[in-house]
């Protein structure tokens, strides 16, 4: 086959694949507009995150053990006496400290799945927002669960923030719910009714810090998408600015 000959075949199977694509996107129930939210390409703040969460894991692993309580206070792992000492950064330091390889991974992949569908529909900075946000109120909640108990646990891991981006999720499907068939919202709250039930039924899972993360999620991502009809769209002019 001459090189005449293979640009052509290369353009008719260019074609084949437009159309191809073309006749699902016309058979699919799921507009253009959401199916880009949840649908989107990798984004770089939430890689960013997880990133930052391997990278402290790795490094932790050399010099010590995350299953070691005390090496992870050393790290800024929270706990009541030392927050309410003076310590008020372990509310923050502790979002992206994990206990064990397995606690890592689990949450890493949860953010890799959801973080992206938020970050397409809100951008970048109010993602990281969200996430930060809603790693803050689930310690604060927790915290405060803290000091009504007196306990002194030590506590680790981005499981509030990413509570938060779930929250974020159901959000989004809520205000696209003329797109979104009604069984998928049905298993999101299922799911996290589920998880937060377990959580509450496990000694060493901090539900409270799930919960609080979930809050804020939610309430985060409503203020930033209350003035947007489609969040996809409206994120479009938020880049472009």
């Amino acid at each position: 086959m001459n090189r005449y000959q293979d640009e052509n075949w290369q353009q008719e199977e260019q074609r084949r694949r437009e159309a191809y694509y073309q006749m699902n996107s016309q058979n699919s129930n799921t507009p253009d507009a959401l199916e880009q939210i949840f649908r989107g390409p990798l984004n770089w703040m939430n890689l960013l995150m997880i990133g930052i969460n391997v990278v402290i894991f790795i490094i932790m692993e050399f010099l010590g053990s995350t299953e070691d309580t005390g090496f992870m206070l050393q790290w800024g792992a929270a706990c009541r006496p030392f927050i309410l000492n003076g310590e008020w950064y372990r509310l923050f330091t502790s979002m992206f400290l994990h206990f064990g390889i397995y606690h890592l991974a689990n949450n890493m992949a949860v953010l890799l799945f959801m973080g992206d569908m938020v970050e397409n529909a809100v951008g970048h900075w109010k993602y990281l927002a969200i996430y930060l946000g809603s790693g803050l109120v689930g310690n604060l909640l927790s915290l405060y669960m803290d000091i009504q108990s007196q306990s002194n646990i030590v506590s680790a891991g981005a499981s509030g923030a990413i509570y938060g981006i779930i929250g974020g999720v159901f959000v989004l499907m809520i205000k696209n719910k003329k797109q979104v068939r009604e069984i998928v919202i049905r298993r999101l709250v299922f799911v996290i009714v589920v998880t937060i039930y377990y959580g509450s039924q496990a000694a060493q899972i901090d539900n409270a810090a799930h919960v609080g993360g979930l809050i804020g999620g939610i309430v985060l991502t409503v203020l930033f998408t209350v003035h947007k009809k489609n969040t996809y769209r409206n994120r479009k002019e938020y880049v472009a600015r």
